[in-house]
Protein backbone atom coordinates (compact mmCIF):
# COMPACT_ATOMS: atom_id res chain seq x y z
CA UNK A 1 0.00 0.00 0.00
CA UNK A 2 1.37 3.30 -0.78
CA UNK A 3 1.32 6.38 1.52
CA UNK A 4 -1.57 7.31 -0.64
CA UNK A 5 -3.90 4.66 -0.68
CA UNK A 6 -5.39 5.02 2.28
CA UNK A 7 -6.33 8.94 2.29
CA UNK A 8 -9.82 8.69 0.71
CA UNK A 9 -10.62 5.72 3.22
CA UNK A 10 -9.51 7.82 6.05
CA UNK A 11 -11.05 11.11 4.95
CA UNK A 12 -14.78 10.71 7.63
CA UNK A 13 -12.05 10.76 10.80
CA UNK A 14 -10.81 14.15 9.39
CA UNK A 15 -13.08 17.19 10.18
CA UNK A 16 -14.09 19.53 7.19
CA UNK A 17 -12.08 22.24 8.99
CA UNK A 18 -8.99 20.39 9.27
CA UNK A 19 -6.36 22.73 10.12
CA UNK A 20 -2.75 23.49 7.35
CA UNK A 21 0.35 24.00 8.34
CA UNK A 22 2.24 27.54 7.34
CA UNK A 23 2.49 27.35 3.49
CA UNK A 24 6.26 27.56 3.64
CA UNK A 25 5.98 24.19 6.02
CA UNK A 26 3.62 22.09 3.31
CA UNK A 27 6.12 22.43 0.60
CA UNK A 28 9.06 21.36 3.10
CA UNK A 29 7.33 18.05 4.47
CA UNK A 30 6.95 16.83 0.62
CA UNK A 31 10.20 17.91 -0.28
CA UNK A 32 11.63 16.17 2.81
CA UNK A 33 9.80 12.85 1.96
CA UNK A 34 11.15 13.17 -1.59
CA UNK A 35 7.90 13.21 -2.95
CA UNK A 36 7.31 15.20 -6.04
CA UNK A 37 4.23 17.13 -7.44
CA UNK A 38 2.99 15.45 -9.78
CA UNK A 39 2.91 12.23 -7.47
CA UNK A 40 1.16 13.87 -4.36
CA UNK A 41 -1.49 16.14 -6.51
CA UNK A 42 -2.36 12.88 -8.26
CA UNK A 43 -2.90 11.27 -4.89
CA UNK A 44 -5.18 14.08 -4.39
CA UNK A 45 -7.11 14.84 -7.64
CA UNK A 46 -6.12 17.60 -7.91
CA UNK A 47 -3.31 19.41 -11.02
CA UNK A 48 -0.04 20.22 -9.84
CA UNK A 49 0.11 23.69 -10.55
CA UNK A 50 -2.81 23.56 -7.87
CA UNK A 51 -0.21 22.34 -5.54
CA UNK A 52 1.45 24.99 -6.24
CA UNK A 53 -1.04 27.38 -4.95
CA UNK A 54 -1.48 25.47 -1.61
CA UNK A 55 2.18 25.65 -1.21
CA UNK A 56 2.44 29.09 -1.75
CA UNK A 57 -0.43 30.50 0.39
CA UNK A 58 -3.57 29.56 -1.20
CA UNK A 59 -5.56 27.41 1.00
CA UNK A 60 -7.92 24.70 -0.44
CA UNK A 61 -11.39 24.29 1.34
CA UNK A 62 -14.04 21.42 1.42
CA UNK A 63 -13.65 17.63 1.07
CA UNK A 64 -9.95 18.17 -0.62
CA UNK A 65 -8.35 20.44 2.21
CA UNK A 66 -9.62 17.40 4.57
CA UNK A 67 -7.50 15.29 1.98
CA UNK A 68 -4.66 17.74 2.23
CA UNK A 69 -4.69 17.80 6.03
CA UNK A 70 -4.27 14.23 6.66
CA UNK A 71 -1.71 13.58 4.50
CA UNK A 72 0.45 16.52 5.55
CA UNK A 73 -0.27 15.40 9.26
CA UNK A 74 0.62 11.97 7.77
CA UNK A 75 3.65 13.07 6.25
CA UNK A 76 4.55 15.03 9.32
CA UNK A 77 4.37 11.95 11.56
CA UNK A 78 6.44 9.80 9.30
CA UNK A 79 9.10 12.56 8.82
CA UNK A 80 9.52 12.65 12.80
CA UNK A 81 9.57 8.97 13.18
CA UNK A 82 12.32 8.84 10.90
CA UNK A 83 14.37 11.40 11.81
CA UNK A 84 14.21 9.68 15.47
CA UNK A 85 15.31 6.50 13.89
CA UNK A 86 18.43 8.35 12.18
CA UNK A 87 19.87 9.58 15.93
CA UNK A 88 20.38 5.39 16.58
CA UNK A 89 22.19 4.26 13.08
CA UNK A 90 25.29 6.00 12.19
CA UNK A 91 25.36 7.98 9.16
CA UNK A 92 26.01 7.69 5.70
CA UNK A 93 27.17 10.55 3.14
CA UNK A 94 23.94 11.33 0.99
CA UNK A 95 26.61 10.70 -1.48
CA UNK A 96 27.38 7.36 -1.14
CA UNK A 97 23.60 6.75 -0.50
CA UNK A 98 22.32 8.03 -3.78
CA UNK A 99 25.18 8.57 -6.61
CA UNK A 100 25.63 5.14 -8.42
CA UNK A 101 29.53 4.24 -9.38
CA UNK A 102 31.05 2.38 -11.95
CA UNK A 103 29.77 0.04 -14.38
CA UNK A 104 26.29 0.87 -12.58
CA UNK A 105 26.53 4.82 -12.82
CA UNK A 106 27.73 4.54 -16.56
CA UNK A 107 24.52 1.97 -17.12
CA UNK A 108 22.43 5.04 -16.04
CA UNK A 109 20.70 6.91 -19.29
CA UNK A 110 20.94 10.18 -19.21
CA UNK A 111 18.03 10.98 -20.51
CA UNK A 112 16.37 9.49 -17.08
CA UNK A 113 14.99 11.79 -14.29
CA UNK A 114 16.04 10.45 -10.84
CA UNK A 115 14.16 13.47 -9.30
CA UNK A 116 13.43 12.02 -5.80
CA UNK A 117 9.78 10.73 -5.57
CA UNK A 118 9.62 10.67 -9.67
CA UNK A 119 8.33 7.60 -10.91
CA UNK A 120 8.87 6.01 -14.71
CA UNK A 121 5.37 6.49 -15.74
CA UNK A 122 5.78 10.79 -14.53
CA UNK A 123 7.83 11.02 -18.05
CA UNK A 124 5.14 11.72 -20.84
CA UNK A 125 6.06 11.02 -24.36
CA UNK A 126 4.38 13.89 -26.75
CA UNK A 127 3.01 12.95 -29.47
CA UNK A 128 3.30 16.56 -30.84
CA UNK A 129 6.62 18.67 -29.50
CA UNK A 130 5.40 21.18 -27.16
CA UNK A 131 7.74 23.95 -25.85
CA UNK A 132 10.66 23.36 -22.98
CA UNK A 133 9.46 25.35 -19.98
CA UNK A 134 12.89 26.12 -19.17
CA UNK A 135 14.14 27.47 -23.04
CA UNK A 136 11.31 27.34 -24.85
CA UNK A 137 12.82 25.29 -27.82
CA UNK A 138 10.56 21.74 -29.23
CA UNK A 139 10.64 19.44 -26.25
CA UNK A 140 9.00 15.70 -26.84
CA UNK A 141 8.46 14.86 -23.14
CA UNK A 142 6.27 15.91 -20.09
CA UNK A 143 7.79 15.93 -16.72
CA UNK A 144 5.36 16.57 -13.84
CA UNK A 145 3.27 18.19 -16.42
CA UNK A 146 5.69 20.44 -17.84
CA UNK A 147 7.51 19.58 -21.30
CA UNK A 148 11.40 19.93 -21.23
CA UNK A 149 14.27 18.50 -22.49
CA UNK A 150 15.81 15.78 -20.66
CA UNK A 151 18.93 15.53 -22.27
CA UNK A 152 21.04 18.06 -21.38
CA UNK A 153 22.80 18.87 -25.28
CA UNK A 154 18.89 19.40 -26.38
CA UNK A 155 17.86 21.98 -23.82
CA UNK A 156 19.03 25.58 -24.68
CA UNK A 157 18.09 27.16 -20.96
CA UNK A 158 20.16 29.00 -18.53
CA UNK A 159 23.03 26.63 -17.48
CA UNK A 160 21.59 26.82 -13.82
CA UNK A 161 18.54 24.89 -15.03
CA UNK A 162 20.43 22.05 -17.22
CA UNK A 163 19.65 18.55 -16.08
CA UNK A 164 22.85 17.63 -14.60
CA UNK A 165 24.52 14.05 -15.24
CA UNK A 166 23.78 11.08 -13.37
CA UNK A 167 26.15 11.14 -11.22
CA UNK A 168 26.75 14.82 -10.64
CA UNK A 169 29.69 16.52 -10.43
CA UNK A 170 30.99 19.68 -8.67
CA UNK A 171 29.50 23.14 -10.32
CA UNK A 172 26.36 21.19 -11.34
CA UNK A 173 22.89 21.95 -10.52
CA UNK A 174 21.21 19.72 -8.14
CA UNK A 175 21.41 16.17 -8.96
CA UNK A 176 18.14 14.90 -10.97
CA UNK A 177 16.67 17.86 -10.89
CA UNK A 178 15.38 17.52 -14.23
CA UNK A 179 12.58 20.52 -13.23
CA UNK A 180 13.97 23.47 -11.88
CA UNK A 181 11.81 25.37 -9.33
CA UNK A 182 12.03 28.92 -10.35
CA UNK A 183 15.44 30.34 -9.80
CA UNK A 184 14.59 33.86 -10.19
CA UNK A 185 11.63 36.37 -10.18
CA UNK A 186 11.42 36.70 -13.70
CA UNK A 187 10.82 32.22 -13.67
CA UNK A 188 7.73 32.88 -11.36
CA UNK A 189 6.36 34.59 -14.69
CA UNK A 190 7.28 31.85 -16.95
CA UNK A 191 6.01 29.18 -14.24
CA UNK A 192 2.82 30.26 -14.08
CA UNK A 193 2.13 30.96 -17.71
CA UNK A 194 3.27 27.51 -18.20
CA UNK A 195 1.75 25.46 -15.44
CA UNK A 196 -2.09 26.94 -15.98
CA UNK A 197 -1.46 26.37 -20.02
CA UNK A 198 -0.51 22.35 -18.62
CA UNK A 199 -3.25 22.58 -16.24
CA UNK A 200 -5.76 23.72 -19.09
CA UNK A 201 -4.22 21.59 -22.36
CA UNK A 202 -3.00 24.73 -23.63
CA UNK A 203 -6.64 26.13 -24.26
CA UNK A 204 -5.33 29.60 -24.25
CA UNK A 205 -8.86 31.67 -23.48
CA UNK A 206 -9.28 29.56 -20.76
CA UNK A 207 -5.28 30.21 -19.28
CA UNK A 208 -5.65 33.38 -19.65
CA UNK A 209 -8.56 33.76 -17.57
CA UNK A 210 -7.13 32.20 -14.96
CA UNK A 211 -3.88 34.00 -14.98
CA UNK A 212 -5.59 37.27 -15.28
CA UNK A 213 -8.09 36.26 -11.69
CA UNK A 214 -4.05 35.28 -10.31
CA UNK A 215 -2.70 38.73 -11.76
CA UNK A 216 -2.95 40.37 -8.07
CA UNK A 217 -1.88 38.11 -5.51
CA UNK A 218 0.96 36.59 -7.95
CA UNK A 219 2.26 40.17 -8.08
CA UNK A 220 2.67 39.93 -4.67
CA UNK A 221 4.52 36.84 -4.56
CA UNK A 222 6.85 38.67 -7.30
CA UNK A 223 7.25 41.85 -5.01
CA UNK A 224 8.35 39.50 -2.55
CA UNK A 225 10.47 37.30 -3.98
CA UNK A 226 12.22 40.40 -5.71
CA UNK A 227 12.41 42.04 -2.10
CA UNK A 228 14.35 38.94 -0.51
CA UNK A 229 17.65 40.43 0.86
CA UNK A 230 16.73 44.00 0.15
CA UNK A 231 18.14 46.70 2.10
CA UNK A 232 14.66 48.52 2.91
CA UNK A 233 11.65 46.25 4.42
CA UNK A 234 8.29 47.31 2.77
CA UNK A 235 5.59 48.25 5.59
CA UNK A 236 2.79 46.82 3.96
CA UNK A 237 -0.19 48.38 6.39
CA UNK A 238 1.21 51.80 7.72
CA UNK A 239 -1.05 54.60 9.44
CA UNK A 240 -2.01 57.15 7.06
CA UNK A 241 -2.98 60.51 7.63
CA UNK A 242 -7.09 61.95 6.98
CA UNK A 243 -6.28 62.97 3.77
CA UNK A 244 -5.51 59.34 2.46
CA UNK A 245 -8.47 58.17 3.54
CA UNK A 246 -11.51 58.14 1.54
CA UNK A 247 -13.74 61.17 2.54
CA UNK A 248 -17.24 59.06 2.40
CA UNK A 249 -18.18 55.33 1.48
CA UNK A 250 -18.32 55.71 -1.99
CA UNK A 251 -15.89 59.13 -2.47
CA UNK A 252 -12.29 59.98 -2.99
CA UNK A 253 -9.42 60.87 -0.81
CA UNK A 254 -8.10 64.40 -0.68
CA UNK A 255 -4.83 63.82 -3.22
CA UNK A 256 -5.31 65.42 -6.67
CA UNK A 257 -3.09 63.15 -9.14
CA UNK A 258 -2.92 65.51 -11.60
CA UNK A 259 -4.06 64.14 -14.27
CA UNK A 260 -3.76 65.32 -17.88
CA UNK A 261 -6.94 65.64 -20.07
CA UNK A 262 -6.04 68.84 -22.69
CA UNK A 263 -6.30 69.43 -26.19
CA UNK A 264 -5.13 72.22 -28.02
CA UNK A 265 -7.60 75.32 -29.06
CA UNK A 266 -5.99 76.84 -31.81
CA UNK A 267 -3.53 74.67 -34.28
CA UNK A 268 -1.26 76.71 -37.11
CA UNK A 269 -3.45 77.45 -40.38
CA UNK A 270 -4.45 74.99 -42.83
CA UNK A 271 -4.68 71.39 -42.37
CA UNK A 272 -2.42 69.06 -40.42
CA UNK A 273 -1.94 65.35 -40.14
CA UNK A 274 -2.08 64.65 -36.43
CA UNK A 275 -0.35 61.44 -34.97
CA UNK A 276 -1.68 60.09 -31.59
CA UNK A 277 0.96 58.12 -29.79
CA UNK A 278 0.49 55.66 -27.50
CA UNK A 279 2.98 55.60 -24.31
CA UNK A 280 3.94 52.00 -23.75
CA UNK A 281 3.75 50.52 -20.39
CA UNK A 282 3.02 54.28 -18.57
CA UNK A 283 2.11 52.40 -15.10
CA UNK A 284 5.60 49.63 -15.32
CA UNK A 285 7.82 53.26 -16.13
CA UNK A 286 6.13 54.81 -13.69
CA UNK A 287 7.30 52.17 -10.51
CA UNK A 288 10.50 53.77 -10.57
CA UNK A 289 9.89 56.66 -8.52
CA UNK A 290 10.45 58.30 -4.98
CA UNK A 291 8.54 56.29 -2.67
CA UNK A 292 7.94 56.85 1.20
CA UNK A 293 9.41 53.91 3.56
CA UNK A 294 8.03 54.43 6.70
CA UNK A 295 5.17 55.97 8.41
CA UNK A 296 4.15 59.22 6.85
CA UNK A 297 5.17 62.20 9.36
CA UNK A 298 4.07 65.68 9.48
CA UNK A 299 5.64 69.35 8.41
CA UNK A 300 5.21 72.73 7.73
CA UNK A 301 7.11 75.39 5.54
CA UNK A 302 7.89 76.28 2.16
CA UNK A 303 11.42 73.97 1.90
CA UNK A 304 11.35 70.26 0.17
CA UNK A 305 13.64 67.81 1.21
CA UNK A 306 14.44 65.61 -1.69
CA UNK A 307 15.38 62.90 0.52
CA UNK A 308 11.68 62.07 1.22
CA UNK A 309 8.50 61.50 -0.26
CA UNK A 310 5.02 61.36 0.46
CA UNK A 311 1.98 64.07 -0.15
CA UNK A 312 1.89 67.69 -0.02
CA UNK A 313 -0.45 70.69 0.48
CA UNK A 314 0.35 73.31 -2.01
CA UNK A 315 -0.89 76.29 -3.67
CA UNK A 316 0.30 75.92 -7.82
CA UNK A 317 1.88 78.35 -9.32
CA UNK A 318 0.03 80.14 -12.47
CA UNK A 319 0.39 78.59 -15.93
CA UNK A 320 0.84 80.42 -18.59
CA UNK A 321 1.65 78.41 -21.57
CA UNK A 322 -1.78 76.68 -21.96
CA UNK A 323 -2.19 77.22 -25.58
CA UNK A 324 0.96 75.16 -26.46
CA UNK A 325 1.43 72.92 -23.05
CA UNK A 326 -0.76 70.85 -20.40
CA UNK A 327 -0.59 72.41 -17.12
CA UNK A 328 1.32 70.05 -14.76
CA UNK A 329 -1.20 69.76 -12.34
CA UNK A 330 -3.93 69.04 -14.98
CA UNK A 331 -7.21 70.57 -15.33
CA UNK A 332 -8.76 71.88 -12.28
CA UNK A 333 -11.04 74.27 -12.16
CA UNK A 334 -11.74 75.63 -8.10
CA UNK A 335 -8.37 77.97 -7.52
CA UNK A 336 -6.43 77.45 -3.83
CA UNK A 337 -4.33 74.86 -1.95
CA UNK A 338 -4.79 71.11 -3.08
CA UNK A 339 -2.51 68.03 -1.95
CA UNK A 340 -0.38 67.11 -4.25
CA UNK A 341 1.91 63.95 -4.99
CA UNK A 342 5.58 63.94 -4.54
CA UNK A 343 6.17 63.50 -8.39
CA UNK A 344 4.10 66.52 -8.85
CA UNK A 345 5.80 68.67 -6.36
CA UNK A 346 9.16 67.74 -8.32
CA UNK A 347 7.89 68.04 -11.32
CA UNK A 348 6.39 71.71 -10.48
CA UNK A 349 10.03 72.88 -8.38
CA UNK A 350 11.58 70.86 -11.78
CA UNK A 351 9.96 73.60 -14.16
CA UNK A 352 10.01 76.58 -11.67
CA UNK A 353 13.79 76.23 -11.64
CA UNK A 354 16.51 77.37 -14.04
CA UNK A 355 17.39 74.91 -16.94
CA UNK A 356 13.01 75.53 -18.07
CA UNK A 357 11.83 78.69 -16.02
CA UNK A 358 8.49 78.13 -16.89
CA UNK A 359 6.49 78.87 -13.89
CA UNK A 360 7.12 80.25 -10.37
CA UNK A 361 7.92 77.77 -7.24
CA UNK A 362 4.75 76.10 -5.60
CA UNK A 363 4.12 77.37 -2.31
CA UNK A 364 4.56 74.20 0.08
CA UNK A 365 1.90 74.56 3.06
CA UNK A 366 2.62 70.82 5.15
CA UNK A 367 3.63 67.56 4.14
CA UNK A 368 3.15 64.08 4.94
CA UNK A 369 6.62 62.44 4.45
CA UNK A 370 9.20 59.43 5.19
CA UNK A 371 12.47 58.58 3.95
CA UNK A 372 12.40 57.89 0.48
CA UNK A 373 13.97 55.78 -2.36
CA UNK A 374 13.64 55.82 -6.22
CA UNK A 375 14.45 51.91 -6.39
CA UNK A 376 12.42 50.88 -3.98
CA UNK A 377 10.39 48.58 -6.47
CA UNK A 378 13.15 48.53 -8.60
CA UNK A 379 14.15 44.86 -9.17
CA UNK A 380 10.15 43.89 -9.19
CA UNK A 381 9.91 46.47 -12.50
CA UNK A 382 12.61 44.84 -14.20
CA UNK A 383 11.44 41.40 -13.51
CA UNK A 384 8.09 42.27 -15.09
CA UNK A 385 9.64 44.40 -17.95
CA UNK A 386 12.10 41.52 -19.15
CA UNK A 387 9.23 39.19 -18.88
CA UNK A 388 7.04 41.63 -20.86
CA UNK A 389 10.09 41.96 -23.76
CA UNK A 390 10.85 38.33 -23.60
CA UNK A 391 6.87 38.19 -24.43
CA UNK A 392 6.99 40.78 -27.17
CA UNK A 393 9.58 38.83 -29.03
CA UNK A 394 8.21 35.48 -28.71
CA UNK A 395 5.07 36.65 -29.87
CA UNK A 396 3.56 35.61 -26.38
CA UNK A 397 0.35 37.01 -26.21
CA UNK A 398 -0.71 35.59 -23.25
CA UNK A 399 2.28 36.20 -21.45
CA UNK A 400 2.05 39.71 -22.18
CA UNK A 401 -1.35 40.47 -20.67
CA UNK A 402 -0.91 38.72 -17.76
CA UNK A 403 2.28 40.32 -17.13
CA UNK A 404 0.44 43.80 -17.99
CA UNK A 405 -3.14 43.03 -15.47
CA UNK A 406 0.13 42.00 -12.52
CA UNK A 407 1.47 45.85 -12.77
CA UNK A 408 -1.50 47.57 -13.24
CA UNK A 409 -3.62 45.60 -11.17
CA UNK A 410 -0.62 45.99 -8.48
CA UNK A 411 -1.21 49.52 -8.97
CA UNK A 412 -5.13 49.70 -9.00
CA UNK A 413 -5.32 47.68 -5.90
CA UNK A 414 -3.00 49.04 -3.47
CA UNK A 415 -5.02 51.57 -1.74
CA UNK A 416 -8.74 50.84 -0.21
CA UNK A 417 -9.31 47.64 -2.30
CA UNK A 418 -10.97 44.26 -1.01
CA UNK A 419 -8.87 42.87 -4.64
CA UNK A 420 -5.56 43.02 -2.25
CA UNK A 421 -5.39 42.83 1.49
CA UNK A 422 -1.66 42.23 1.26
CA UNK A 423 -0.56 45.79 0.51
CA UNK A 424 -2.19 49.01 1.76
CA UNK A 425 -0.43 52.00 0.69
CA UNK A 426 -2.71 53.83 -0.77
CA UNK A 427 -0.09 57.09 -0.72
CA UNK A 428 2.21 54.52 -2.97
CA UNK A 429 -0.99 53.95 -5.60
CA UNK A 430 -1.01 58.12 -5.32
CA UNK A 431 2.60 58.73 -6.11
CA UNK A 432 3.00 56.26 -8.39
CA UNK A 433 -0.16 57.04 -10.94
CA UNK A 434 1.29 60.81 -10.45
CA UNK A 435 4.61 59.52 -11.51
CA UNK A 436 2.93 58.25 -14.67
CA UNK A 437 1.27 61.24 -15.32
CA UNK A 438 4.47 63.38 -14.93
CA UNK A 439 6.39 60.86 -17.60
CA UNK A 440 3.88 61.49 -20.18
CA UNK A 441 3.94 65.53 -19.77
CA UNK A 442 7.93 65.30 -19.60
CA UNK A 443 7.19 63.37 -23.49
CA UNK A 444 4.69 66.13 -24.43
CA UNK A 445 7.45 69.00 -23.05
CA UNK A 446 10.38 67.14 -24.78
CA UNK A 447 8.19 67.05 -28.37
CA UNK A 448 7.18 70.82 -27.61
CA UNK A 449 11.34 71.72 -27.36
CA UNK A 450 12.17 69.49 -30.51
CA UNK A 451 9.70 71.36 -32.64
CA UNK A 452 6.63 69.25 -32.76
CA UNK A 453 3.23 70.68 -32.73
CA UNK A 454 1.56 69.19 -29.32
CA UNK A 455 -2.09 68.66 -29.97
CA UNK A 456 -3.03 66.48 -27.17
CA UNK A 457 -2.19 64.94 -24.22
CA UNK A 458 -4.39 62.73 -21.97
CA UNK A 459 -4.61 60.32 -19.58
CA UNK A 460 -1.18 58.17 -19.08
CA UNK A 461 -0.15 56.95 -21.98
CA UNK A 462 -1.70 59.44 -25.25
CA UNK A 463 -0.11 62.58 -26.78
CA UNK A 464 -0.97 63.49 -30.02
CA UNK A 465 1.73 65.57 -32.24
CA UNK A 466 2.38 67.01 -34.97
CA UNK A 467 5.66 67.01 -37.38
CA UNK A 468 7.97 64.45 -37.50
CA UNK A 469 7.96 62.67 -34.44
CA UNK A 470 10.37 59.76 -34.97
CA UNK A 471 13.22 61.91 -35.01
CA UNK A 472 12.01 62.50 -30.90
CA UNK A 473 10.86 59.14 -30.05
CA UNK A 474 12.37 55.95 -31.18
CA UNK A 475 9.05 53.80 -32.61
CA UNK A 476 8.32 49.89 -30.65
CA UNK A 477 6.61 48.33 -28.55
CA UNK A 478 9.32 48.57 -25.56
CA UNK A 479 8.78 50.55 -22.70
CA UNK A 480 11.37 52.96 -23.42
CA UNK A 481 9.36 53.44 -27.34
CA UNK A 482 6.26 54.63 -28.52
CA UNK A 483 3.70 53.27 -31.11
CA UNK A 484 1.19 55.10 -33.84
CA UNK A 485 -2.48 54.53 -31.93
CA UNK A 486 -4.14 56.93 -34.56
CA UNK A 487 -3.64 59.38 -37.48
CA UNK A 488 -6.17 62.43 -38.80
CA UNK A 489 -6.59 65.23 -39.94
CA UNK A 490 -6.83 67.99 -38.08
CA UNK A 491 -7.02 72.23 -38.23
CA UNK A 492 -9.75 74.82 -40.66
CA UNK A 493 -7.94 78.03 -40.42
CA UNK A 494 -6.81 78.23 -37.05
CA UNK A 495 -9.32 76.45 -35.12
CA UNK A 496 -8.72 72.47 -33.92
CA UNK A 497 -11.02 69.86 -35.70
CA UNK A 498 -9.52 66.85 -34.40
CA UNK A 499 -13.14 64.69 -34.07
CA UNK A 500 -11.31 62.34 -35.80
CA UNK A 501 -9.02 61.61 -33.11
CA UNK A 502 -11.38 61.23 -30.16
Amino acid sequence: MSDFDAIDSLLDAVGPEAELPPCQVRRELRERARLSKARAARALGVSPSTLSGWEGGRDPSGEVRAKYAYLLDGLNAKLASASATETETVAVPAAERSAPSGAAAAAVPSTSSTEPGHDEDEVELLAVSEPCVLCGRPANRRVAGFAQHLDPSGCQANPAHTPPSPAGGQGAAPRGRAFQEPSGPADLIHEAVHSVLAEYRGDVEAASAVLLKRAIPDAMRLLDETRKGARYDVIAHPWVPDVLKKQTSRGADRIWEARPKWTRTALPPGRHEVTALDINGAYLSALKTHLPLGRLEHATGFTHDRRRAGVHLITPPAWEHDAVLPNPIGRRDEPGPLWVTEPILRLLLRLSGPKHRLCEPPEIHESYTSGATENLLEKFRIALKDARDTAIADGDGLTLEYVKAMYSKFVSTMGESNYNRALYRPDWMHIIRSQAFANLWMKALKAHDAGLTVVRAMGTDELHVIGDWRRVFPEGRGVTEVKVKDTYTAGTGTEADTGQGQ
